[in-house]
């Protein structure tokens, strides 16, 4: 077997890392993988993480343990010549390791320059559009997180420009994702604000505007000051802002993937350890968007 538990040559966030079963989602997603490494001119490490079963009739013993890995380091394997084939001249380096994927990506997380992972796997219902391992990482990702959609990729939505949602100021992390990925296609940025007025707690009722006008300029104004900083680093990257008053932010924005190569997500979280924090908007776009999705931890 080639490249057991052999990490990457470069250190630091140098390589993209791509979590893989050997399910039809995990295939596209080396694929898409194999791509943003190519771009990014960088190694890419293919991962394959076994944990044992979660119901045993007895101890697992050292032989369960190899039988894991062996199975594991087949599934890396093929999967890297996968992404060498699409991508001729790629260093791919399959790694396997016994232990439940999640926990293992979170952690490979935290040195990658990229992310990349498929909805669902195996372990997913066919009715689920996401499953539980991506959810996790989704929710405690040290870096950028791509989720790839099981649909069939379309060779044109490459051509199409990234489109930011951003939820406030503090998401310079997933604008300045989104100006690299940007200057990588070649193409314009697209700044999106969906937001509402506030809701009355318990009851329900929305809030009438105070002053239409002025909610719209601080709207705009929020967008401003989130991209204005930036813009110095990547003086050849257009971009367009734009602000979105609407009833419910989630579907807009979902709306707007339609005409995105990718969609970059801020994600704002607790430091509570179990449960997922991601909001109800990030979780109606992880599940429903038209493009791959790009999560970015806020700093």
């Amino acid at each position: 077997m080639t490249g057991m538990n052999q990490p990457p040559a470069q250190s630091g966030r140098s390589h993209v890392v791509v979590g893989v079963d050997g399910s039809d989602h995990s295939m596209r997603a080396v694929d898409r993988a194999a791509d943003e490494a190519d771009r990014w001119g960088c190694d890419l490490e293919v991962l394959c993480a076994g944990g044992s079963p979660r119901i045993a009739p007895g101890p697992v013993t050292a032989a369960d343990i190899e039988y894991v890995l062996t199975s594991a380091q087949e599934v890396a394997d093929a999967a890297a010549q996968r992404a060498r084939d699409r991508v001729p001249g790629l260093r791919a380096v399959p790694r396997a390791l016994a232990e439940p994927a999640a926990a293992a990506l979170v952690r490979a997380s935290g040195n990658a320059r990229l992310t990349v992972l498929g909805t669902r796997g195996h372990g997913g219902f066919a009715g689920l559009l996401l499953g539980s391992v991506s959810l996790r990482l989704a929710a405690h990702c040290q870096g950028p997180l791509m989720i790839v959609r099981g649909d069939e990729p379309d060779p044109e939505a490459e051509l199409l420009p990234p489109l930011v949602a951003l939820k406030a100021e503090s998401d310079a992390a997933a604008v300045r994702f989104g100006f690299e990925e940007a200057q990588r296609r070649r193409s314009e940025l697209r700044v999106l604000y969906a937001w509402s007025h506030p809701l009355v707690p318990a009851i329900a009722l929305r809030l009438p505007p105070r002053t239409t006008a002025q909610d719209h300029e601080a709207a705009a104004a929020l967008v401003r000051e989130a991209v204005e900083p930036l813009r110095g680093d990547y003086p050849d990257v257009p971009v367009t802002e734009r602000e979105l008053l609407s009833d419910s932010p989630a579907p807009a924005l979902i709306e707007a993937s339609r005409g995105a190569g990718v969609i970059v997500l801020g994600v704002h979280r607790g430091h509570r350890r179990l449960a997922l924090q991601l909001g109800p908007v990030a979780h109606a776009i992880l599940h429903h968007a038209h493009c791959p999705v790009v999560v970015v931890p806020s700093a």
